[in-house]
């Protein structure tokens, strides 16, 4: 009997102990509300200043112009080309592009906490100022449109390829495609006066040639392992728990504190309530070719044992009064 009512006390521990992925993401900006400040502050500087850069290209090299351009000479060589709405377009591009995408790896799962090295995030926007320069010189030298269309998706599947590769990335980059040109239709079609501009091939659309789909797309990748990059780096010190959908809660490394021991014995955990994280290996696993955290134990490679849950007296339900728990465990 008495091991009925244990396995039963045990069972009854798993019972919504994991919230739905929507909930989750929720749960995690909430928690942190200067984290998800922070982080849209920077995405959104970040655009508005690699965005007229970006735009110059293609103005310089003739493919659109502005009624109102402004023109920054960068020294004796290089001159900047865009207009003055320009900066807090590209900016809202980049906090929107940024948040879908950690939106869409916590929602979807694919967020085992993705973290890009510098080194990738460098190279993809490298890579996508190389795709927007190489666009505009081409047009420039009369490349015909196909040709470009061809080379741009090219240039766009490889990067995503090599870039990202997820399914939350592969939606965001499509949503990116498609409503940046329908945003461009938009802004053509109703800005005023000085405000407007016009693309000088108005290709196949009638407002823009169908090859800047697949520059828009490129867009994706650039700005989601920045923001993965930033999300991760500003997550560092949260100390915030998440529960796994096999395990639960998370623990550190180290043995509990005296205060929280009862010397309550188990086999499994040896007393010290932590055992090794089945979903990884030290905290880290590989998927699509790259190393990620594991979201069941955010990297610490252990999680809380089931076996003795609930004989210290724990509510599985009350994630609160676990949080409250984990925070008088040491790192």
């Amino acid at each position: 009997n008495n091991n009925n009512n244990n396995n039963n006390n045990n069972n009854g521990s798993d019972i919504n102990t994991t919230p739905s992925p929507t909930q989750t993401l929720i749960d995690t900006i909430a928690s942190n509300p200067t984290r998800s400040i922070s982080f849209s502050i920077l995405m959104t500087l970040c655009g508005a200043a690699l965005g007229p850069f970006l735009d110059s290209y293609h103005s310089l090299y003739g493919v659109l112009t502005y009624d109102t351009p402004l023109v920054f000479p960068l020294g004796s060589y290089l001159t900047c080309v865009t207009t003055y709405w320009v900066p807090p377009l590209f900016g809202v591009a980049a906090f929107l592009i940024g948040w879908l995408y950690i939106g869409l790896d916590v929602v979807l799962e694919d967020s085992d906490q993705i973290q890009p090295s510098v080194s990738k995030v460098l190279i993809g926007i490298s890579y996508f100022t190389f795709q927007y320069w190489l666009s505009g010189i081409l047009f420039a030298h009369v490349v015909d449109r196909a040709s470009i269309l061809v080379l741009m998706s090219a240039l766009a599947a490889g990067g995503f390829l090599a870039l990202d590769g997820t399914l939350s990335g592969f939606i965001t980059s499509a949503a990116t495609a498609i409503g940046g040109p329908l945003i461009e239709v938009g802004l053509i079609s109703a800005l005023p006066g000085s405000w407007a501009y016009h693309y000088n091939d108005a290709g196949e659309t009638g407002f823009f040639p169908l090859w800047i789909v697949p520059v828009y797309f490129l867009g994706g990748p650039a700005n989601g392992n920045l923001a993965r990059s930033f999300w991760n780096a500003l997550g560092k010190d949260d100390s915030a728990v998440s529960e796994s959908s096999t395990m639960g809660v998370v623990v550190g490394d180290a043995e509990l504190l005296p205060s929280i021991r009862t010397g309550i014995q188990c086999s499994v955990c040896q007393g010290t309530r932590a055992v090794p994280c089945p979903n990884c290996d030290d905290g880290t696993y590989k998927t699509y070719g790259q190393q990620v955290v594991c979201k069941g134990c955010r990297g610490k490679g252990r999680v809380i044992c089931r076996s003795c849950f609930s004989e210290y007296g724990d509510d599985p339900n009350d994630i609160q009064g676990i949080r409250r728990l984990m925070d008088q465990m040491p790192d």
